[in-house]
């Protein structure tokens, strides 16, 4: 017989549910209930830490990312614009996503409310219920000290910190990958399919969140429930199948809706070019951003994919959002799939190991080798994956070191003191400005934890042992840690943002859509506009430092930017809010960005031509004279971008000939700064 690898001890699972006992006299409490109650308050200061971390200083964000902000108000105004998240109330173009995001949004807006907090709430306690779902997960595998640690990890991620304070869909998307992989573990200690339904349905919803790229930890879920279910091949097949039926239901209901639909009666699908849910999912939400052909996508090569190749989570800005762990989850999941290679099929630690090693990898790998748009707040995925695969290892860690001291020590020693150096080249090399002396504070750390590790070991003390965990753990979190709370401390708006530390080393200030960043032959950076080869702007205004206008180059009174929305002029939220119950549309504007400034300060309907990029088909010039004809639309704003979007890759020029035949047609008038054409005048 083989001898067995180390450990390979089967582990018991907790149990499903919690074993009621007898109420106790007070002298009579058991250890056991005493044990109960202090992982209760542990877990109680978990999450109350982690709903502070989130919910502090939230307003000062004010709107965040303004494009989603303003398709909530529209969902909280009007039903059919919550329905298929329209941009505005008018229901002209639809956001670029599929909207479950916006439905909890819009519905927050109706129930409070419009303000930041209403809108931003909602995902910072999504990001609280996330952290304790993945502690509940762990648990039941290796307990509550696994548990603790990872939840720990994955809400002290910096761009966990990041996108559970943000207003985009990632926040809801985690939250309902984490619900499909706690109802996955239920589902395979039993061998019950009804769990697996609700992993299924979970995954089908956050494809209504983010389309896709909700689908990328199905192939990890698969996995651990044909290997690990306790129930024969067959059925562990049609669990399996049950569940692609229950992911398909879920999510295939909304895109039939939206295709049976008269398009005549709905809002235009923004980001296609054919009005087409399904193009939207298979084009620029789907296998574009794999191949980079996506069709109405700003520029060529650009910011938004560059860096492609299997090193790219581990350079540059994508590293100091994610990465401060992820060699430390690599490689804690690939020894325990090692470790655990000859225990039972069941072995629930092997299970939840190939559950999150898998997830880990293949999220990782797409984010990595695609060449189409790629921000680094994506990165939020792994979050959960890495905070799993560390408190696995450390449990089993801890459990194993009396059967195995010698390995266990020699492995927790790489461990720690690899991830040290790791930190500290991350420190010195991609952000080399940020806290200096904290490099040399987490190396020194490592090598205390390395002695103290070593030290238990030969003594064989167990009160050592536990001073070098507790040692460890806090020399590896230290800087994400650090790093999360800054990002906590700073306003975050733009589409694109980013945490702390950024790439040139510094906390930053408020963000508005990341450092800097190359574009084509052009460079934009850091809370400066967009600017695309070709087209000038005068110069550069400053989002967040300057009203709402006052551009430059050919037109004058220029509106926001392709990425973030400047505050509007007292003067022009006047005039929009001027007898706009009149108007299906108080304004009209290329970039929905532009338009978002202009809804979300005058609390009224304002189309957003174009869409995100001003490169979609909607609505046509002859759609937009018939909206003037009836007098639908009250002002048409001018200014630098006005035209449309230039550089993008294929896009319609419908914006462009809209902002000709207003010129041609209308007379200009300048109001705080900016250029408005009254379109219900001659």
């Amino acid at each position: 017989m083989n001898e067995p690898t180390p450990w390979q001890r089967a582990s018991t699972p907790f149990p499903p549910a919690a074993v009621e006992t007898p109420t106790l006299p007070a002298e009579q409490v058991s250890p056991r209930s005493f044990a109960i109650s202090r992982e209760a308050v542990a877990v109680a200061l978990l999450l109350g830490a982690t709903a502070v971390l989130y919910l502090w200083n939230l307003a000062a964000s004010g709107w965040a990312n303004a494009y989603y902000s303003a398709a909530a108000m529209a969902g909280a105004q009007d039903w059919q614009a919550w329905l298929f998240g329209s941009f505005d109330a008018g229901n002209a173009l639809t956001v670029d996503k599929t909207p479950a995001a916006l439905w909890v949004m819009g519905l927050s807006v109706r129930l409070f409310g419009l303000s930041s907090w209403s809108i931003l709430v909602p995902q910072a306690l999504m990001g609280v219920a996330a952290v304790g779902l993945l502690y509940a997960s762990v648990r039941r595998a290796v307990g509550p000290l696994g548990a603790f640690i990872a939840a720990g990890v994955f809400a002290l991620t910096p761009v966990a910190a990041l996108m559970f304070r943000f207003d985009n869909p990632d926040a809801l998307l985690v939250l309902l990958l984490v619900v499909a992989a706690y109802a996955t573990v239920r589902g395979i200690e039993t061998g019950s399919t009804r769990w697996l339904v609700i992993a299924g349905v979970a995954v089908g919803f956050g494809f209504l969140a983010k389309m896709l790229q909700a689908f990328l930890v199905i192939p990890a879920l698969t996995a651990v429930v044909l290997v690990a279910s306790p129930v024969s091949i067959g059925r562990r097949l049609r669990q399996v199948a049950i569940a692609a039926i229950a992911v398909i239901l879920s999510s295939g209901w909304y895109i039939a809706l939206v295709e049976l639909w008269p398009a005549d009666a709905r809002p235009f699908i923004g980001g296609s070019q054919t009005n087409s849910i399904i193009e939207l999912l298979f084009g620029y939400n789907g296998f574009g951003r794999i191949t980079g052909n996506e069709v109405g996508r700003v520029g060529g090569g650009g910011p938004f994919s560059d860096g492609a190749g299997l090193w790219r989570l581990f350079d540059g800005e994508v590293a100091t959002e994610i990465s401060w762990l992820l060699p430390l989850a690599l490689m804690t999941g690939l020894l325990l799939l090692w470790a655990r290679a000859r225990t039972p099929r069941t072995d629930p630690i092997r299970a939840q190991t190939i559950l999150w090693l898998g997830w880990l990898l293949v999220t990782g790998l797409v984010f990595s080798l695609m060449q189409g748009i790629f921000h680094e707040y994506y990165t939020v995925a792994l979050a959960p994956a890495i905070g799993a695969l560390v408190g696995l290892g450390c449990a089993v860690a801890w459990r194993e070191r009396e059967r195995y001291p010698a390995v266990v020590a020699v492995a927790a020693c790489i461990a720690v003191f690899a991830s040290a150096l790791w930190t500290a080249y991350m420190l010195t090399t991609l952000a080399p400005g940020w806290i200096p002396w904290l490099a040399p504070v987490v190396v020194i750390g490592g090598i205390v934890a390395v002695v103290l590790i070593v030290g238990a070991t030969v003594l064989r003390r167990d009160d050592l042992g536990r001073v070098a965990v507790v040692t460890a753990v806090l020399v590896t979190v230290l800087t994400p840690m650090i790093a999360s709370v800054a990002t906590a401390a700073e306003p975050h708006t733009g589409a694109i943002p980013t945490a702390a530390p950024d790439s040139q080393g510094g906390f930053g200030g408020p963000r508005s859509f990341g450092s800097r960043r190359r574009f084509g032959n052009g460079v934009f950076a850091q809370g400066q506009p967009f600017q695309p080869p070709g087209q000038g702007f005068g110069g550069p205004p400053q989002f967040g430092a300057r009203p709402f206008g006052g551009g430059g180059g050919g037109r004058s009174g220029g509106p926001g930017g392709l990425l973030d929305a400047s505050n509007a002029d007292p003067a022009v939220v006047q005039a929009l809010q001027v007898d706009a119950i009149r108007y299906r549309w108080t304004a009209a504007t290329t970039g929905s960005n532009n338009a978002a400034g202009l809804a979300l300060a005058s609390r009224t309907s304002v189309m957003s031509i174009g869409g995100f990029n001003g490169t979609d088909p909607a609505p046509t010039l002859e759609q937009f004279q018939a909206y003037v004809q009836q007098r639908l639309i009250h002002y048409y704003v001018g200014g630098s971008d006005a035209g449309g979007f230039r550089g993008a890759i294929g896009g319609s020029q419908d914006a462009a000939e809209i902002a000709a035949w207003v010129e041609a047609n209308y007379e200009q008038t300048s109001i705080g700064g900016m250029t408005l054409y009254d379109l219900t005048a001659g």
